[in-house]
């Protein structure tokens, strides 16, 4: 296995890699995503106290209510607008990269094309105005990483042909950056105004860039839902996840109706008394056994006693919610996104653990769900609580064994390229210092 991993096959794939993280646009990516991560804690600890506080486990409070609410605002303002703060972030650090004299300003400017784009504007019967935050939230990322690229482009466009409204050199500089903004982001604005309005009248105002571009996607997956389909539904969702689309809210409209009526189906024959039936869409939820999309748990568990310092902290923060099959922390803090060696296990631990899943049920240690769970709920809960059965239970856990085989190795690799780049580092600061000091 170690010659595999030193071969002329993995050395040109660790070399890809390494130009990935150079590209400009790729980087600012990375950057934003790793920056998202006391975003996405606070999402996710928002999370879990609803899910353990609800009426599922302790029920000090049931879903929906005033306490929950409250508990849940984090979560509203954070994971369900993970699209604005990425969008901010991506920008900024694209324009960073590109040498922009005002990176927070094109970050600003970004945000305004994305919400052009991506956040609609209703008026409910009260003639009350409010934003539709459908793709506010993860899955309008894709759409926002476009939006920045073009924006950013043709900011940097302008300040390359200088093309501003120039203020005299007494102004101060932040409204000389202001005043400069103007024609770059009218520009911006009415590219992506004009390019909405193309869709939405073509479309008899029935898509926006973003919902059409997410139907497209659909369009194709719906007929997939047979056992060999859903291991090409489930192998799709990872692959875009790898590319920064967020592929379980992409599967998730087409299973979840499934899902319901799967256990709606085997809820009645239970109360019939008759056998339950094994519908393929039960294998979805494979994608996400050991600590949420991917079966990133096992390579939290693994970080917590690495020697990179980004490994380790990554994993420390990333443990807990992976209990919770939460696995975002991990996603972009690791990152795995845009990162070949860690996409390779992420993509093909799935349909292992798939297949596990599938003999599993086949042989009848596993049982069909015939009650349906929707809360967020710690590894094994919702698998027994759906059952009531322990075998199912602790199936959760025992998928942590072939997913960790699986990753280990590529593990091993990325922990290496990290501890000899900290280690670079760190021998650079030493020596800065010393320089200093002399």
């Amino acid at each position: 296995m170690e010659k595999l991993f030193e071969s002329q096959a993995m050395i040109k794939l660790q070399e890809f890699g390494q130009k990935l993280g150079t590209n400009k646009f790729l980087a600012a990516l990375q950057a934003a995503m790793m920056s998202l991560m006391g975003i996405i804690m606070v999402g996710a600890i928002s999370q879990i106290l609803c899910s353990v506080g609800s009426e599922t486990m302790l029920g000090l409070f049931t879903t929906g209510d005033a306490v929950y609410t409250i508990i849940y605002m984090p979560y509203q303002f954070t994971m369900n607008m993970l699209s604005i703060w990425v969008v901010v972030l991506f920008a900024y650090n694209y324009a960073k990269n590109l040498k922009m004299k005002s990176p927070i300003m094109n970050a600003v400017d970004a945000l305004v094309c994305f919400f052009i784009v991506a956040a609609a504007l209703v008026v409910n019967e009260l003639g009350v105005t409010t934003i539709d935050m459908t793709y506010l939230g993860a899955q309008g990322m894709f759409i926002g990483f476009i939006v920045v690229f073009i924006s950013v482009r043709i900011e940097k466009f302008c300040a390359d042909k200088n093309v501003r409204i120039k203020m005299p050199d007494v102004v101060p500089p932040f409204l000389q950056d202001g005043f400069s903004a103007i024609l770059p982001l009218l520009f911006s604005a009415i590219f992506f105004l004009a390019a909405s309005t193309i869709v939405s009248t073509a479309t008899d105002g029935a898509y926006s860039i973003a919902s059409g571009f997410m139907n497209v996607l659909s369009m194709p997956l719906n007929a997939l839902t047979s056992v060999p389909g859903m291991f090409i539904l489930c192998i799709f969702g990872a692959l875009l996840w790898c590319f920064g689309i967020h592929g379980t809210m992409i599967l998730v409209p087409i299973i979840m109706p499934l899902g319901i009526q799967a256990a709606v189906a085997n809820g009645t024959a239970a109360a019939m008394g008759d056998p339950l039936v094994f519908y393929p869409v039960a294998l979805f939820g494979s994608m996400a056994i050991a600590g949420g999309t991917g079966n990133t748990l096992p390579l939290a568990l693994m970080g917590l006693r690495s020697k990179s310092k980004q490994i380790s902290a990554v994993a420390k923060i990333s443990a807990v919610p992976g209990w919770f099959n939460i696995n975002e922390p991990m996603t972009f803090g690791m990152p795995i996104m845009y990162n070949p060696i860690l996409c390779i296990p992420y993509v093909l631990n799935i349909p292992v653990v798939m297949l596990c899943t599938y003999i599993g049920y086949q042989t009848g240690f596993l049982s069909p769900a015939w009650i349906s769970i929707s809360a967020l709920l710690p590894m094994g809960f919702a698998s027994y609580l759906s059952t009531l059965r322990w075998q199912n239970a602790i199936w959760d856990y025992l998928m942590l064994i072939p997913s960790g085989l699986i990753y280990y190795p590529f593990f091993k690799i990325y922990e290496r390229q990290l501890i000899a780049k900290e280690a670079e580092a760190e021998a650079a600061e030493a020596l800065e210092a010393a320089e200093s000091v002399a």
